[in-house]
Formats: structure tokens, sequence, C-alpha cells
């Protein structure tokens, strides 16, 4: 009977050797995407983002991305709700790393028909270790690391590094792309005050009655019953 130590180490090289794999093939179609210059920076110097740009109004290309258990989430799973993403290159960095509190934080004063996605190509071991450790759990953090289709969708692969550059969309109720910062340096923090603002205007206003007025409304509708009863009582007494 084969150790459970070997299975594991066999199980572990073959996770390895097919992602390598799937690495090479992925490498190799990806020099047939589209390639957009002097959009971004790192390092003082443009880099070059890999797959189709898309522009404020039009319509959100749906994505395939998954979560810390593989499983896989689309943008269509999001129905009626207004989306933004956070787009990170990795959550093991500093400003990543500030950046996905940030919006976790945030996203707990924000209304139920609101949502915010982290997206980066970290693995989502790498992923799920993170939000434990810094108790992540108001936003949903997903990996493209399997097919790249978000960052191939959105134009946001960095050549040559295999990472997603920062930025920050947001798709409204309809499916159309509202808000797009590209941030001009990689190092650099997205602008969260304009975000932040922009995805409140954009979403529908929910309109939440406060405790006294769901209060009132229902003394209301209470009496209302009551004279009803009663005047019920009185057409049965005078027909008496």
């Amino acid at each position: 009977m084969m150790k459970l130590s070997t299975l594991n180490n066999l199980l572990l090289a073959l996770f390895f050797t097919n992602s390598v794999l799937a690495f090479s093939v992925q490498a190799f179609s990806q020099e047939k995407l589209p390639q957009t210059q002097n959009l971004v920076k790192a390092n003082n110097r443009y880099v070059t983002l890999l797959g189709t740009q898309v522009a404020i109004g039009e319509k959100a290309p749906n994505f395939k991305v998954v979560d810390k258990n593989f499983a896989p989430v689309q943008l269509s799973d999001f129905k009626d709700q207004t989306i933004l993403i956070s787009v990170v290159p990795s959550l093991d960095t500093g400003v990543c790393s500030l950046q996905t509190k940030r919006f976790n934080e945030e996203a707990a004063k924000l209304p139920e028909n609101i949502t915010i996605l982290t997206i980066s190509n970290d693995l989502p071991f790498a992923q799920k270790r993170f939000c434990k450790i810094e108790n992540v759990d108001k936003i949903k953090v997903l990996s493209d690391s399997v097919w790249r289709n978000f960052g191939e969708s959105y134009g946001l692969i960095i050549k040559g590094m295999g990472l997603l550059t920062r930025a920050i969309f947001i798709i409204d109720n309809q499916g159309k792309v509202k808000y797009k910062e590209l941030v001009a340096n990689i190092s650099e923090h997205p602008n969260y005050e304009s975000a932040l603002i922009a995805v409140r205007n954009i979403a529908p206003v929910l309109v939440i009655e406060n405790k006294e007025n769901k209060e009132n409304k229902e003394n209301e509708n209470n009496e209302n019953k009551k004279v009803t009863t009663d005047d019920a009582s009185s057409v049965i007494k005078t027909e008496e």
C-alpha cells in the first residue's frame, strides 16, 4: 500500500507539471492577443498590456475565474448587482494588500446591491491564506490564474510578467462598463474616493424603511383594520 506522504508528493508533482504545461500553452496563445502600449508604467518604463481593452459605455465582457476552492465564477453570476472590480497584480505585495483591505472595509458600508470583487493572478491557495490572515471577508477574492480569461477580455495582462495590471472597473446592473481606471503606474494606489463615490452614484438607490417608519405604518394598518371591523359590526347591528 502506497504511503500517504508518497501519494501527496505524486499529486503535488502532477499539479505542478500540469501547471507548467498550461502556462506554456497560455504563453504561446498570448502572443496572438492584441497589444497596447503607453498606458501603464512599471519602474518608470511603459509595459505592454495583452488582451482587448474595454471602454466606458460598452457591454462588459463576461469572464470566468475561480474562487478559493477552484469553483468557476462568472460575471453573469452577479445578476442585478452593481459590480466594483478591484484588480491587483499580487496580494503578497504592499500596495495590493492595502488596496484589498481598503475595499474590504468599505464593502461593509455599501448597500446590498453593490458587490466588490478583487481579482488577481495569485493561485487560489495564496488568496485563501491571505484572506484568512487579513480577515478579508466582505468582498469576493477571485483568481484569474487558471484560464487568464478575465485579463484577456479586459486587456490587463502585463506582457513578460504574467500579472494583471492595477485597475478599477465598475459595471452597472445592466451589464455596462460605467467606470474605468488603469492606474498609471502599477506601484501606485488607485483613486479610492473617486471609485467609491462613482459606485454609489451608479447603483440604483435602495429604499430602506427605518424602524420608526415601519412601526408607524404597522400601527396605521392595524388602526385601519380596527375601523373596518367596527364599521362591519355597526352594519350588522343596523340590519338586525
